[in-house]
């Protein structure tokens, strides 16, 4: 009873600071956008640090346009959990204006520490537990003259593509508040989708960035392990290094992606985090070359759903129409990708992540179901396991559950070694076909409404193959969905995670939801990844498609 009263104190305790320090904030950031500020939130990020060089834009101005954005952007989704305008407006005041992010507001994960503020990503046994120094991460954000100015909801636990927990609430999609903007960084793309910020800080296990961008219509790509700072961050699975999280930019526009990702690596992350590797910017020109794209259609668990079909076929259909080669592939199984990784993933049978939860702490619905089936009995596990093999004969679901249970030592050894068999497998499949990049879909729906991960939990497989591999993978907005083009029609679901997916896909209720690509590239290859999106969007733009972004009028 104890831990039940505290949890729920601490949860009205937060949301009251919370509001607090909204309400407390200087009445310029409760006044209407000015036409000055509109002029701001338009700027592209190297135009704002150009005009901040040049003294013609104080980076005060910068931070009330954007405070003001961010909090319009929190009263309609719910994605802001620390408020650091206050702390932020000394840092603007006294930034490097000759940083490559100079006076430009950054909006980070709940994850990211910062010096006095929580960062009790959704566990209310973390309230009221400010972190007691700067991550490397927001050194580096600070030295290169960016101004941290809110932190971002996330799921309770972090292994969800819906962002909800009891201390802050649920947060919800700009484009349509019955749906989820996504997971784990799932406040960070609401705001950015709504405008409320143009740079964000992420990480990504299965997906979390990268479904966020699918789900709200931003950008971003996925670090491989070591080229981001990570270090000095609270997390839910301490340790997890099967399948490591990764730190990653989120940005509303392929440009300041590109702005965001040369800053920061020009900062020499290797020198603030130990973990980085010191590679500098590599510049990735493909223009004039043969370049070899292969398209990953279906991973042979969820077929995609008609939207995010139709984004892909955009695309592949523009890359041909310019010369470019496309070729259909068929690479490694995807299934066996996902095996290894879902066992890799909660090997420790999902208790760590559970270990901060008080008694009457609302847990994800995904996360709920996988730790009931992880810590079912292995016999009736085995049972059931037999019963969906041979009664209803579903291999892909049997093969998947049969083995979802806390490993020994030499059975996590054993799933390494089979990790790096796989990764051979697809180093070499890449190399004997020279492809350059991989092309599939982010996920096999567009986004799912609130509640949605009790069933759609299982269906991550387009993102969480490439954690797996650690291949870098960016994710960019194609197109909305459309009720009279991705009717579902008739369709019979293939296997249980497929019908549990197909279970939530309406295209009448999903109408204008954003629909992305994913465009992969092997390890370490971010630039050339971006360089692969950026060829892309100017493919889509000669054809008259180019992605409208949101655009709240306030």
């Amino acid at each position: 009873m104890s831990s039940y009263l505290a949890h729920w104190r601490a949860c009205a305790s937060k949301q009251r600071e919370r509001e607090e320090r909204i309400q407390s904030l200087p009445p310029l950031y409760h006044a209407p956008l000015t036409p000055v500020d509109k002029a701001i939130l338009a700027q592209p990020v190297s135009q704002l640090v150009a005009n901040v060089r040049a003294g013609e834009l104080a980076p005060s101005d910068i931070l009330a346009a954007y405070g003001k954005k961010a909090l319009l952007a929190h009263q309609e989704t719910n994605c802001l959990t620390e408020i650091l305008i206050p702390v932020a407006e000394g840092w603007a005041a006294s930034c490097n204006k000759e940083g490559p992010l100079a006076g430009v507001p950054v909006s980070l994960k709940d994850t990211v520490a910062v010096k006095g503020f929580d960062s009790c990503i959704g566990y209310s046994a973390w309230v009221g537990k400010p972190l007691q120094k700067d991550a490397p991460l927001v050194r580096l954000l600070r030295d290169a003259g960016a101004v941290p100015f809110v932190k971002t909801n996330v799921p309770i636990t972090l292994l969800s593509f819906e962002s909800n927990n009891d201390v802050f609430g649920a947060t919800s999609n700009p484009h349509n508040e019955k749906y989820v903007p996504g997971g784990s960084t799932g406040g960070e793309a609401a705001l950015l989708a709504y405008g409320g910020s143009r740079l964000g800080i992420g990480t990504d296990v299965a997906g979390s960035v990268r479904a966020p961008a699918h789900y709200a219509g931003i950008y971003t790509i996925k670090a491989s392990m070591y080229r981001f700072l990570k270090t000095g961050n609270p997390t839910s699975m301490p340790g997890q290094e099967g399948i490591p999280a990764v730190y990653s930019p989120m940005t509303r526009t392929l440009e300041d992606l590109e702005t965001f990702w040369r800053a920061i690596v020009g900062m020499k992350p290797w020198e603030y985090d130990h973990s980085c590797l010191p590679i500098p910017w590599r510049e990735a020109n493909l223009r004039g070359k043969h370049i070899r794209w292969g398209v990953m259609w279906d991973d042979g668990v969820v077929t995609p759903s008609p939207a995010c079909m139709r984004a892909l076929d955009e695309v592949v259909t523009a890359l041909k129409s310019s010369g470019h080669d496309v070729e259909t592939i068929s690479p490694p199984s995807p299934y066996e990708g996902l095996q290894i990784a879902s066992q890799l993933l909660l090997a420790d049978g999902a208790k760590t992540c559970m270990l901060p939860m008080r008694a009457g702490e609302h847990n994800d619905p995904g996360v709920a179901e996988a730790r009931l089936m992880f810590r079912l009995p292995l016999f009736l596990k085995r049972l059931y396991a037999w019963y969906l093999r041979y009664v209803k004969k579903d291999e892909i679901y049997a093969g998947l559950i049969e083995n979802w249970h806390e490993k020994t030592v030499p059975e996590y050894l054993t799933l390494i070694s089979k990790r790096e068999g796989y990764r051979e497998r697809w180093f070499n499949f890449m190399k004997e076909n020279e492809l350059d990049f991989v092309l599939t879909v982010p996920n096999a729906h567009p986004a799912v409404p609130h509640g949605g991960m009790k069933e759609g939990f299982k269906s991550c497989g387009y993102t969480f193959l490439f954690n797996l591999l650690d291949y870098s993978a960016g994710v960019l907005p194609i197109t909305h969905v459309d009720k009279a083009k991705d009717a579902l029609g008739a369709f019979k679901p293939k296997n249980a995670i497929e019908a549990g997916a197909y279970r939530m896909y309406d295209a009448e209720q999903m109408h204008g939801l954003p629909v992305g690509v994913q465009v992969v590239g092997k390890r370490l290859e971010e630039e050339k990844v971006l360089e692969g999106m950026k060829i892309i969007e100017e493919v889509l733009r000669k054809e008259g498609k180019a992605y409208k972004l949101l655009e709240v009028d306030d």
